[in-house]
């Protein structure tokens, strides 16, 4: 079988060859990551999408060298070039090109069926949303290997199901991509994401609000900033449903999602922490009350249809597998679990303050903190940095590890720059409603009343826990001994939690 004499030219040959090898390296870099069952990210993106592109140019080339002679070959002749390719498969010449144009077209759309379908499953992977552009993505991707969702593909939830939205998130990733090329991606990348596909397609899949939810345990150990870094627990009784899970939503804090029941807000800053405007709709009875906050309150011209946002998930879950924990919150947690001794005195307190200071790079933090730890021993307990130069070394690695799941100095991203809405402590979550302020017409407020989310069942030191009663709960006592009771209870846990605080 002969090639037809129109492909004896270069740009038909150079064509080939580029096809030829860029199709033998996808097959042989195919076959080591079978072989292997793993491949690097960047290795990942050249199998299925630049040399794919490569061959496909290379392959555009053959019939575009082709079609060059031709017309070539029509002008020497000086004959009049045919409209339209005339095909006889009596002719050898005809028949040899049409099968072997056939036969080609067959393997390359199947293997072109193939790569699309691992392409888009590459383009997909938990791997490329987190490490192709390593950078920019490095700290949703630590904070989501962290998190209760690690195991939850990034596309389950910003992406979900359907080609609509399957398009949209690739069209967005297109500028994505252009601005990680060009370097002008703010830092840190500003949320919450607008256009953000409505929870009720995507969280609800999994947490669907028929499934009900009784109360649950949560227990939290803390550990006061002095010398002793003395320990100190909370355990909480958290009203997630009702105190039967029989009972659904009628009451508890996912009474917010009963599917009776529809909340509304207008919030005053793009951050959502400011609602000044709320609206409740019974949808079983159709009572509407509207609670304005007397402090600021919005002015008619201020309310309008465009502003007003239904309550979801999103509005208290809103850091579901990105949370980036204060140094309060991830230094307690790693003395808890023995990464930091709590032996070593005084360790919480700097352990805190020198993750809380603000640096140029992680290198400078990492460095910082090294230095910052192994000084204060030096000077302040020489005896311990002598005899004990191994629980100083297990600190540091204690503290920069901490920090490097939860601060990203590279991308200024840290804890207040993401507020975490579950809660009240760091910042002002439930109290952005409930904080006594919000009253309707007829005088009914959102009461700023702890008891309506959780109960303290036992706080205290270790060993010295005071507990309550079944089905009581005890009133919350300030860990500090200085503290004015009476001044804490008047204002938010965020006057002075702001992260630095245990």
């Amino acid at each position: 079988m002969k090639l037809p004499r129109s492909t004896h030219n270069w740009i038909t040959v150079i064509g080939a060859t580029i096809a030829v090898i860029s199709f033998s390296m996808i097959v042989f870099l195919f076959a080591i990551t079978a072989v292997w069952h793993s491949t690097h990210v960047y290795l990942g993106i050249v199998i299925y999408i630049l040399l794919p592109a490569v061959m496909i140019f290379g392959l555009i080339l053959i019939p575009v060298g082709m079609l060059i002679q031709k017309r070539r070959e029509f002008k020497q002749k000086k004959e009049e070039i045919p409209p339209w390719p005339r095909v006889d498969l009596n002719d050898p010449r005809h028949r040899n090109a049409f099968f072997i144009f056939a036969g080609g077209t067959t393997i390359f759309l199947f293997l072109s069926a193939i790569g699309s379908y691992e392409a888009f499953h590459f383009t997909e992977s938990v791997t490329f949303c987190g490490k192709v552009c390593h950078k920019v993505m490095h700290p949703e991707f630590t904070a989501y290997q962290h998190s209760p969702h690690a195991r939850v593909p990034c596309v389950e939830c910003h992406v979900g199901s359907g080609a609509n939205w399957y398009v949209r998130s690739k069209l967005s990733g297109a500028y994505q991509v252009y601005a990680t090329i060009m370097n002008i991606y703010p830092r840190p990348i500003p949320t919450p994401i607008k256009n953000l596909r409505p929870a009720r397609e995507t969280c609800e899949q999994c947490h669907w609000p028929q499934k009900f939810y009784a109360r649950k345990l949560r227990v939290e150990s803390h550990f006061i900033p002095d010398e002793e870094n003395t320990p100190w627990d909370v355990h909480l009784i958290m009203k997630i449903g009702a105190e039967k899970s029989a009972l659904g939503l009628k009451e508890g804090i996912h009474w917010h999602i009963n599917p009776d029941v529809r909340i509304e807000y207008i919030s005053k800053d793009e951050s959502r922490e400011t609602l000044p405007w709320v609206r409740y709709t019974n949808l079983k009875t159709g009572k509407v009350t509207v609670y304005q906050d007397e402090e600021e309150p919005l002015d008619e011209a201020e309310i309008t249809e465009d502003k007003i946002r239904t309550m979801d998930c999103m509005d208290c879950h809103n850091r579901p597998s990105h949370d980036y924990r204060p140094p309060s919150q991830f230094i307690n947690a790693a003395m808890t679990a023995g990464d930091i001794p709590a032996n070593l005195p005084g360790i919480k307190e700097l352990a805190v303050d020198l993750c809380g200071e603000e640096y140029p790079s992680s290198d400078s933090a990492m460095n910082a903190i090294a230095r910052g730890i192994r000084e204060h021993y030096e000077e302040d307990y020489p005896e311990i940095a002598e005899t004990q130069p191994e629980l100083i070394q297990k600190a540091i690695q204690g503290v920069q590890q901490a920090f490097s799941q939860n601060i990203f100095p590279d991308m200024k991203v840290r804890w207040d720059a993401y507020p975490n809405h579950i809660g009240h402590m760091v910042f002002n979550g439930c109290f952005r409603c409930h904080n006594d302020t919000h009253t309707s017409e007829d005088g009914e407020v959102i009461r700023k009343d702890c008891n309506l989310c959780h109960f303290i069942s036992a706080q205290g030191a270790p060993g010295k826990m005071e507990f309550a009663y079944e089905g009581q709960a005890l009133e919350f006592k300030h860990p500090d001994p200085d503290d004015d009771e009476e001044e804490w209870k008047d204002g938010y846990c965020t006057d002075c939690h702001e992260g630095l605080n245990p």
